[in-house]
This record gives structure tokens, sequence and C-alpha cells, in this order.
């Protein structure tokens, strides 16, 4: 089986790659039994290597330096059993076509396949810390993905490969809304 902690650090720079994420933004982890390996906070996509991820665990306890969404991620998966990987990013058509805070309803047919609306939650960025955790836990027990306004994009799976599928999926969408919008389609 392969190193679940290589598989996070491969997706999480993929974010980066494709341009979902900056070099330093986004976070992610992945759940192996009651342990939950996270990025570290401010982490560099570009460097960020397995032994970098800070192990964390589902009682709450968190590693020095494991992500400020760390708390967030442990509560999706007190939430969500079935969840093993948690993916926060930063796509920006998504991001940009959420800020009113109303829910995505994706136009395209991959969008509407995989998700036909995704709920976006309206956090105020002073309470983000202490609001966030338990709110985008409590969407993601029903949803895949949802979206914090003006924040960025949050997915849970059973596996890495399907939350970054989901994220990628989303980014696309709000890309193709954009485009259609542009051109007057719709």
């Amino acid at each position: 089986m392969e190193d679940i902690k290589a598989d996070l650090v491969r997706h999480y720079r993929w974010l980066r790659q494709y341009g979902i994420n900056d070099s330093h933004s986004g976070n992610a982890s992945v759940r192996d039994g009651d342990t939950v390996w996270v990025t570290p906070t401010g982490c560099c996509a570009d460097l960020l290597e397995p032994e970098h991820l800070v192990r964390c665990h589902l009682d709450g306890t968190r590693g020095e330096r494991a992500s400020l969404d760390a708390p967030l991620h442990i509560q999706v998966y007190q939430r969500n059993p079935g969840a093993r990987a948690v993916l926060h990013s930063h796509g920006p058509h998504t991001v940009a076509l959420t800020m009113n805070g109303a829910d995505f309803l994706p136009p395209d047919f991959e969008g509407q396949y995989y998700f036909p609306r995704v709920p976006v939650i309206t956090i105020p960025y002073g309470d983000y810390v202490a609001l966030a955790p338990g709110k985008v836990a409590e969407i993601l027990a029903d949803y895949p993905i949802t979206v914090v306004r003006g924040h960025g994009i949050y997915a849970c799976a059973e596996t890495l490969n399907l939350a970054y599928k989901w994220t990628c999926s989303l980014e696309l969408s709000a890309k193709t809304a954009h485009i259609a919008r542009l051109a007057g389609t719709i």
C-alpha cells in the first residue's frame, strides 16, 4: 500500500501545480485510523515533504505547527466517519462566483452530475477560526464539497483522489460558468 503521507503531499502539490492554490494557501489532511495527518501551518506546497506533515488525533489533540484549519479537519472526520481525506483550496473561479453568498448551481453536465448544489457558508472573517470548524463539518456531513464565502473550498471523501476530483470538478464548473456568463449564454 502506498504511503498515505506521500499521497497527501502529491495531492496538495497538484492543487498548487494546477492553479487551484497559490504557493502557501490551502491545507490538506488524511485520516489513518485515529490519526489525522495535516499539512503544517504556512507550508509551501512546492517544498512540502511527507516528514513535514503534522500528526493530530480524532480526539482533538493537535501536533505543534498544525494548520490553522486542523480543528476543522478533525471535526469533519468526527462527524463523517467514512471520510478519509479533506482538501481545502482557493480555486479563484469558485471563490469569485460565490462572493455573493448564494449556493452555487453548476451549469455544466459534470458539475450537475456530481453536485447539483454546492452550499456556500458565510462566516465573518473575524469569526472564521471559531466558527468554521463546526459550520464546515456540519455541511460536509451531508455534501461532498462546500465553499466558505470569500475564502475557499472544502472537499471531503473516502480517498484523497476523490476529494481532489471534487475540488477540480467544482473549479472547472465555476470557470465554465464564468466563461458562459461572459459569452452571454447563461
